[in-house]
């Protein structure tokens, strides 16, 4: 009888010990919105509609890019360097890079990302409009698109 008792008493002490450990846990972060669309302009490259999408863990974040801009022959996978400036609601930029995207055949929507860069709570980050919004190197060749719309539905708001 008394070992039964024993063993509850661990289980119930495992259990509570658990509880606590996921209650003093430090939180991963949350973006929001999840994603939102904006507007670039490629030149010759061509332009329109790309889908951003963002995560957070902790000050670490991430950016993926899904952009209707095709590419005109076939691209390996990790062979596009990207560069996504950020502006930075109050001034400033937040600046996202990465060298990440799927193979993709020729005529193909170009996806960037994960894109990593560092974010601090309450960072509000939106289309950039001075410059050189996203930058990618393709084969040597650098595409420099512009933002042409902010982001909607918002910007991303970081916790």
């Amino acid at each position: 009888m008394r070992s039964r008792s024993t063993l509850g008493t661990v289980a119930v002490l495992t259990g509570a010990l658990a509880a606590a450990g996921l209650a003093f846990a430090p939180t991963a972060g949350a973006v929001s919105p999840g994603s939102a669309t904006a507007t670039y302009d490629c030149g010759s490259w061509g332009g329109g509609a790309a889908t951003l999408t963002a995560t957070q863990s902790g000050t670490a974040a991430t950016i993926t890019i899904s952009s209707s801009v095709t590419t005109p022959i076939a691209v390996g996978a990790d062979t596009i360097s990207s560069t996504l400036t950020m502006a930075k609601a109050g001034g400033g930029t937040r600046v996202f890079t990465g060298k990440k995207n799927p193979a993709r055949a020729a005529g193909q929507s170009v996806v960037m990302g994960p894109l990593s860069g560092t974010v601090a709570s309450g960072d509000s980050l939106n289309s950039y409009f001075a410059g050189v919004a996203l930058k990618m190197v393709i084969f040597g060749v650098t595409v420099n698109c512009d933002a042409v719309t902010s982001q909607s539905p918002g910007p991303f708001v970081f916790s």
